[in-house]
């Protein structure tokens, strides 16, 4: 299981950006793909994911209405489209899926969404 994840960089409050996660060794025919972040000296927040089999969305409070989830079967890709950034997303996102083994203990948005395996990280810092 492979994934990973770019497109961080800095970005102005209020900007946005599109991160994008190629992932590998798996196929979502069932099972979920999304996001987590982890901002400095905080736990770790699944905040987007899209379950397989029916392509549901589901989100965190704290970035429903301002970031989307997307996938490009073909491609091997999704991405997460993050609009009206805010200094309080400054965070490492990762891309992780539940279609592999445990690396490092288990990040869960909900019970369909619960990831275990995750590719390096990028960086999104929202500052003026």
């Amino acid at each position: 299981v492979q994934l990973q994840a770019s497109g961080g960089g800095l970005v102005q409050p209020g900007g946005s950006l599109r991160l994008s996660c190629a992932y590998s060794g798996f196929t979502l025919d069932y099972g979920a793909i999304g996001w987590f972040r982890q901002a400095p000296g905080k736990e770790r927040e699944a905040i987007s994911c899209i379950t397989a089999t029916i392509g549901r969305q589901i989100y965190a409070d704290s970035v429903k209405g301002r970031f989307t989830m997307s996938r490009d079967n073909a491609k091997n890709a999704v991405y997460l489209q993050m609009n009206n950034l805010e200094p309080e997303d400054t965070a490492i996102y990762y891309c992780a899926t539940d279609q592999g083994p445990v690396v490092d203990g288990v990040v869960e948005l909900t019970r369909q969404c619960s990831f275990t395996s995750r590719g390096q990280g990028t960086l999104v810092t929202v500052s003026s």
